[in-house]
């Protein structure tokens, strides 16, 4: 495996890692008036890249994302975790059915099968994480950022390409 695959799937991991225990997310999308955010569950599918989301077409996310596909999602939990990608409509009804889970049949007054239910594919481009660390290494990573000093090569704080 080449250095540029180690490094992307070390960065795969370390989102995987950082998002595996947080389910709802702060989804961005750009819409005429400007950016859009709202609270939506993430599908319970181990993070390779990709996140997965189920919604339907007769809502304004679906025209956004139709409009312009750029996308961001937002985990806050233990750790703070900001993704930039690209959104994808998936109208793969094998999929709906592996991902659908019976909460669903409530929430979107519907079942999978539903041809207006839809699945959104975010591909992952870059992340900003912020880990909460340990007391020390939050308390040097404020400090130096009081005084000024570098905080680049803090651990707490980090950008990773995802393509």
């Amino acid at each position: 495996m080449s250095d540029l695959n180690n490094k992307h799937q070390e960065a795969v991991e370390t989102i995987k890692e950082l998002i595996k225990d947080i389910d709802t997310a702060m989804f961005t999308t750009v819409s005429a008036e400007g950016l859009v955010s709202r609270p939506m569950k993430t599908q319970e599918v181990e993070f390779d890249g990709d996140l997965w989301f189920l919604t339907k077409k007769d809502t304004t996310k679906f025209e956004e994302l139709l409009h312009d596909p750029r996308v961001n999602i937002v985990y806050s939990g233990k750790s703070y975790v900001s993704i930039r990608g690209t959104a994808k409509i998936v109208e793969d009804l094998d999929k709906k059915k592996e991902l659908w889970s019976p909460g669903y049949d409530t929430i979107l007054q519907t079942s999978y099968d539903d041809p207006n239910v839809i699945l959104i594919r975010v591909q992952a481009e870059a992340a900003e994480y912020w880990k909460s660390g340990n007391l020390a290494e939050r308390m040097t990573f404020f400090f130096k950022r009081l005084i000024k000093q570098n905080t680049e090569q803090s651990s707490l704080n980090q950008t990773i390409e995802l393509e």
